[in-house]
């Protein structure tokens, strides 16, 4: 395996000056954003798709800096019934489009989530029994079998148009693929360029164990984040773990998105890349940064030392 970066956490730096940066921390490998939630700090994505000078300029400042761009990454909710959802789709398939022309094989997106109806106008994410009230297990089904799964099915044909290889969901929260099990529902409706962005910091504040996931998902590992989290025991203990409070208050959460080492202790790290490779992954582990409790450079400082050290190459 090997460390790459996904590059917003660096999003206040110019282009250039980003890839001095993570040069210096003796990275080689990126995965850039080019819209969704992310405002895409170092990527104009119609930019590139129309001038075929800008995507030689673009590729002539990777090779200076000896860079490798290993992903494009899309992450929005392409299934919002409003305008939203148009844009993250209308940036979704430019993506496809600029992977092929940019020679990049592997796409870092997210399922989206549907709303709960035909007539409903905001997205709604079940996460209790569908037992009470009866009427979840409709939404769940609208959800899936209306909306997700007839999507999915064109965008892999699209992906594959494109010249993309690998669509790798990450199992993030308030989408419709949030774990292994949802992965495989759609996975195996629309096939299997479609697999997971493993995200072990998501599945530890919902209570999974990502080391026992990595065995679970084998072949359909896709892609991984190295992102740590630290559940904030005082309060957790008090509240639980579902939280709603901004991630700029981390004193007062329940959990928190942290510096890579500074959740899991560096054995958890070495044993959770030891089974990710064991089941058959080799590609890159892309550090994404997000610890509010330190500056973005000391924070990426800290999870690359913490990555280089638990890697298993």
């Amino acid at each position: 395996m090997k460390l790459s970066y996904v590059t917003d956490s660096l999003g206040h730096l110019p282009f250039e000056d980003m890839l001095n940066f993570a040069a210096k921390l003796g990275i080689d490998t990126l995965e850039m954003t080019t819209g969704g939630w992310s405002p895409a700090p170092h990527l104009n994505l119609d930019e590139l798709l129309q001038s075929s000078e800008k995507r030689k300029e673009f590729s002539q400042a990777l090779e200076k800096w000896n860079m490798t761009l290993c992903a494009l990454n899309c992450s929005g909710n392409p299934l919002d019934p409003g305008e939203l959802g148009k844009s993250h789709r209308d940036i979704t398939d430019k993506t496809m489009e600029l992977a092929g022309l940019l020679g990049v094989k592997k796409v870092i997106m997210m399922s989206g989530l549907p709303a709960g109806g035909p007539d409903d106008k905001v997205p709604n994410w079940i996460t209790y029994t569908v037992s009470w009230p009866p009427v979840l297990k409709d939404i769940l089904n609208y959800q899936w079998e209306d909306v997700a799964i007839p999507y999915w099915k064109k965008l892999v044909k699209k992906a594959e148009a494109c010249g993309v290889g690998k669509i790798a969901l990450e199992n993030f929260s308030s989408q419709l693929v949030y774990n292994p099990e949802t992965l495989f529902r759609l996975r195996n409706a629309v096939g299997p360029m479609v697999g997971l962005n493993l995200d072990p910091s998501h599945l530890l504040w919902m209570g999974a164990d990502p080391i026992i996931a990595a065995r679970e998902l084998g072949s359909a590992i896709h892609h991984v984040h190295g992102k740590d989290v630290r559940i904030e025991r005082y309060l957790s203990a008090v509240n639980g773990l579902l939280e709603t409070k901004e991630v700029t208050d981390p004193a007062n959460r329940a959990w928190n998105y942290v510096a890579v080492g500074c959740g899991q202790d560096l054995q958890w790290w070495k044993e959770f890349f030891s089974v990710v490779k064991m089941m058959g992954y080799e590609g890159e582990v892309s550090l994404e940064m997000e610890d509010l409790t330190m500056s973005p450079e000391a924070g990426i400082r800290t999870s690359v030392e913490a990555l280089k050290q638990t890697i298993s190459q």
